[in-house]
């Protein structure tokens, strides 16, 4: 078994126990039989463990995945009933979307405190020109804003609107009345506080249901990932139910490459339950007969770096969250970091701002100040 793997991870420049900072050291010797039995959720499991080591996870994955080698690697039968089992079942019912906001974003303020910016976004920085960390987030924070062409009065749902970044920014900055949507009881609790004095409202809410109300934007930044493609239509439908005839939506989303059922089984067992990262034939497909496609952005590589900020944020803060979080928890949540930030690095992953209308933007999007 260890001849296959080393015959794998050699295609993409790396090897068992070598020398380079991107290679693997194996501390047990059933690594190489639990890999090839659970593939994806064998190398993240067997790593929480403790059974290898990489002084650079990121590279690891940058380097494998550029390789291609997963094809090397037939499917077992757990993950082949994995795969039906996305494609014929929906996965974000009111029911199920709600487990995400319990097992992830309740996970604790103070851990996305040690590992975010000051304005806690949970989403990808816009790194254009600039020097940090803070700056790339409230650089992609005026890049949303002046897409949406926010002004004084102008009424804005932010659909997932996390600890409220936007709502905060887009009221304070651009005098935009901001309703937030979220399902996670914390997020909530913070964004209360944060918007306090605010024309802002919070509310604890799934998107499919919103009251009988119309707002000039929609946003929604970092929460498509969780709708899953059988609720695509719904949640545009929703969007264009909600927004003014000459209204703008912008959806900001992590995408894939390929339409392909389900996600990465160790993310959807660890980090995000029943999430599904769309493509661009998804979006466009449930985008359409209900909207014009406005504008296509793609900064996906700008995520690489601003994972790796938030790899670094939570290491140098380590000491204050290990009477809460133990050493699993913290190599599960460095793999979850690193391997997220290799997956960009190798393009593999993007990252889009779809700006979409009901009628067309007069002049065009580039008309706007961006």
């Amino acid at each position: 078994m260890r001849e296959l793997v080393d015959r794998i991870l050699a295609k993409a420049g790396i090897q068992a126990n070598g020398p380079m900072p991107w290679d693997i050291q194996v501390r047990d010797a059933r690594f190489f039989q639990r890999v090839l039995a659970g593939r994806n959720l064998g190398l993240g499991e067997s790593y929480m463990d403790g059974w290898w080591d990489c002084g650079q996870l990121d590279e690891f994955f940058a380097r494998l995945l550029r390789s291609g080698v997963e094809g090397d690697l037939k499917g077992t039968p757990s993950l082949v009933l994995r795969t039906l089992k996305a494609r014929l079942l929906n996965a974000q019912t009111r029911t199920r979307s709600r487990e995400v906001a319990l097992r992830h974003y309740d996970l604790g303020n103070d851990l996305f405190q040690a590992m975010l910016d000051p304005g806690m976004n949970y989403s990808c920085g816009y790194w254009k020109g600039a020097r940090d960390l803070e700056e790339a987030q409230a650089r992609k924070l005026e890049l949303v804003c002046r897409k949406l062409g926010l002004r004084p009065g102008i009424r804005l749902l932010d659909i997932g609107c996390g600890w409220g970044s936007l709502a905060r920014y887009a009221a304070e900055r651009h005098g935009a009345e901001v309703v937030g949507i979220t399902l996670s009881a914390e997020q909530k609790a913070f964004a209360d506080g944060a918007c306090r004095g605010l024309p802002v409202e919070i509310r604890l809410q799934d998107y499919r249901d919103l009251p009988d109300e119309v707002f000039d934007r929609v946003a929604s930044i970092g929460m498509f990932e969780h709708v899953g493609h059988r609720n695509h239509a719904v949640f545009m439908d929703c969007v264009a139910r909600h927004l003014a005839g000459d209204g703008v939506f912008l959806l900001h989303t992590i995408g894939k490459n390929a339409t392909a059922a389900g996600t990465d089984p160790w993310i959807e067992k660890y980090i995000f339950p029943n999430g599904e990262i769309p493509s661009a034939a998804q979006i466009t497909r449930a985008a359409e007969g209900r909207f014009v496609l406005e504008d296509w952005h793609n900064f996906g590589a700008d995520y690489d770096r601003t994972l790796m900020a938030w790899h670094r944020n939570v290491m140098e803060r380590w000491q204050d969250l290990k009477n809460r979080f133990n050493q699993r928890f913290c190599r599960m949540w460095t793999y979850y970091l690193l391997s997220c930030a290799g997956a960009f690095r190798a393009r593999g992953l993007q990252l889009w701002q779809v700006v979409l209308s009901r009628r067309g933007i007069p002049g065009g999007l580039a008309a706007r100040d961006l």
